[in-house]
């Protein structure tokens, strides 16, 4: 596990330059014993300005370098934008345009060729965690990316999303939370077991400042992927200061 926690915040489509004028603000408070990343949509990218404090990452990123790709952003255009943080595989691409793990495994590369750091999200679905099969999902997801791709996982951040968590108030208890971060853990272990114990894992699920601390205790979560939360600035400070208490 990492010394320093890792809050990062996924506007998706919300916020405006408002909200990133009052974010940077508050943020600026702040101090080194946690890092903050911020994750708005690409056309906010160029209204923060580059601060120590915090840094910034796109939501996606295309599989491909350039070309004739109408809506795409690539590696190098994300990097240009002043991000240097990018999510991939996020439960929402997963689920509402029908992204394969191989896909985001080409994604991930893409990212780290051009110098972005991705955080690849894995999660099960409700239907797949009353069929106990939670471990089976995510050894699979990571599979696609680590098994062919070892030399990937020591530039990687991981998420952990339980999809029937995601903005319905209904959080993993930080018990549950933790045992799956530990299985993550573990089967990362078996591609780079330096890396695996290093890399950060994030909790992604309803996170807010009521129920962050008690997650931020548990071994195995470096930190947390937050939603709606994230658009709250108050909120959103509450839980990255609880990440450095």
């Amino acid at each position: 596990m990492s010394a320093k926690k890792l809050i990062a915040a996924n506007w998706k489509m919300n916020g405006s330059r408002a909200l990133v004028e009052t974010v940077s603000q508050q943020l600026a408070t702040l101090n080194s014993e946690v890092d903050v990343l911020i994750c708005p949509p690409a056309t906010l990218l160029a209204f923060f300005t580059p601060s120590e404090h915090f840094s910034l990452g796109a939501q996606d990123i295309s599989e491909h370098i350039d070309g004739a790709y109408t809506g795409e952003l690539s590696g190098a255009l994300i990097n240009e934008a002043g991000a240097s943080f990018v999510l991939a595989g996020h439960s929402e691409r997963r689920q509402y345009h029908g992204e394969s793990d191989q896909l985001i495994c080409a994604k991930i590369k893409q990212a780290i060729d051009a110098g972005l750091t991705p955080v690849l999200c894995i999660g099960e679905t409700l239907a797949e965690r009353q069929q106990e099969n939670t471990e089976q999902v995510i050894a699979k997801q990571l599979a696609a990316v680590y098994a062919s791709h070892p030399e990937l996982l020591v530039k990687s951040v991981i998420a952990y999303e339980p999809v029937w968590a995601i903005g319905t108030g209904e959080s993993a208890t930080p018990e549950q939370a933790q045992a799956t971060h530990a299985f993550i853990r573990r089967e990362l272990a078996k591609y780079d077991s330096a890396a695996a114990a290093k890399v950060r894992i994030l909790y992604g699920g309803s996170v807010n400042a009521a129920n962050c601390q008690a997650l931020f205790t548990q071994a195995d979560i470096d930190g947390a992927l937050v939603g709606g939360a994230s658009l709250k600035p108050a909120e959103f400070m509450q839980i990255c200061q609880s990440a450095k208490d």
